[in-house]
This record gives structure tokens, sequence and C-alpha cells, in this order.
């Protein structure tokens, strides 16, 4: 297939004496492509504090913030900005970031200050409203302690390596069920997921 040209073309000879007279060629398509074309890497990283700041889960997806001290401080700084404001939008570090609360969780998601503010928004909406779900309407610390590992697949399945798989809830909830169906779940054994397994656990970090 050819690919229609950017420029017009010159005529025979033009480009020849453009360039004896020092003149710039025009900008190819495959320039204008590598400046224009957006990354696939939207997200930097996803966490959810409590309402103290702390960490109860978190994914980096880039090394913006290599070590874990630095993510730590990070979450800290994100929390002091924004804990006490009605926003749902803040910048910090040259990044954007959206977030929403639920009763003692914060939830977060980071992009890079380019990124657009309306697909980051669509994946915290999309992973709150699974989380919804999967903790039956509990999106809380508590509850969310005790189904870590529901919490997680929704992670995985709204995004991968910074990649935004899916922004529909219930295309992610489908996908969450199928996977503990193959582990010989059902539905709603989903938020009770090695529970008794992890009791002791759950106790430690509530302490």
């Amino acid at each position: 297939m050819q690919r229609s040209e950017a420029w017009p073309r010159p005529h025979p000879g033009e480009g020849a004496s453009a360039a004896q007279a020092g003149g710039a060629a025009p900008p190819t398509r495959a320039t204008e492509q590598r400046f224009q074309e957006p990354s696939l890497y939207t997200i930097k990283a996803v966490f959810i504090l409590d309402n103290d700041g702390r960490r109860l889960l978190a994914k980096y997806y880039d090394n913006t913030f290599p070590s874990m001290k630095e993510q730590m401080v990070f979450e800290k700084n994100v929390f002091n900005k924004t804990s006490r404001t009605e926003s749902e939008i803040a910048f910090l570090g040259g990044m954007t970031i959206v977030y929403r609360s639920s009763i003692d969780i914060f939830l977060y998601v980071v992009g890079s200050s380019s990124e657009n503010e309306l697909m980051l928004m669509s994946v915290l909406a999309c992973l709150f409203e699974s989380l919804s779900h999967i903790l039956r309407k509990n999106v809380e610390k508590r509850w969310l302690l005790e189904n870590m590992d529901g919490a997680f697949l929704v992670l995985d399945e709204t995004v991968d390596g910074g990649v935004i798989l899916e922004s529909d809830p219930q295309q992610v909830i489908q996908k969450v069920n199928f996977r503990t169906d193959d582990s010989g779940l059902t539905e709603q054994s989903v938020a009770q997921v090695l529970q008794s397994a992890k009791e002791q656990i759950k106790w430690s970090l509530l302490k």
C-alpha cells in the first residue's frame, strides 16, 4: 500500500537545487509521526493509600521512582497535596494525578504531565467501579485488606505494564470472574479468596 505524501513532490531538479542552495528538505511523514504519535505507556503508577497516607496497594510501571524509598516519599507528597482538597486532579513533579476517595482510602492514577486527563479519569473510574463490585460495594480499608488478591486482579486486567487494557468495568469484572472460575472459584467467592489463610496477615496490618 502506498503511503500518501505529507508534502508535494518537488519538480525534477528542484530537490537538487534546494540542496545546493542550502535549503532544508521538508519533514517526512515518518518524522511527523515520531513527534505526534502518542505513547501506549500512559500510566506511570496506580496506588491506594489509607486515610493516614499509608500504602495499601501500589504498582509502578516505569523507572521514575526506581526505589521503594522514592516511591514512599512520592506517595506521601501526593497524599499531603490531595487529602484535604475537593479537586479530583493534581499536578506534582511534572506528573498528572487523578484521584478519588472512598470512606477511609484514596485511589490514585498517575500519568505524565502531557497525558490526557480524561483518559486517566476513565482508568480511575474503571478501577473504582470494578473494586466496588469485587468488594461488594464496600470500598474501604478493611474490605480491601481482606480481598487484596481480587484488587490486584482488577488492576492487572485494567493496566498492564503502563498500558491501558480496559476502561469498561463490566469487561474487567467478567475477566476477573473468568480467571477466578478457572481457579475453581465461584463468582460469589471472589471476595473471599484465601481469606482464612490471610487472617493473621490482616490483623498484623491493622495493628
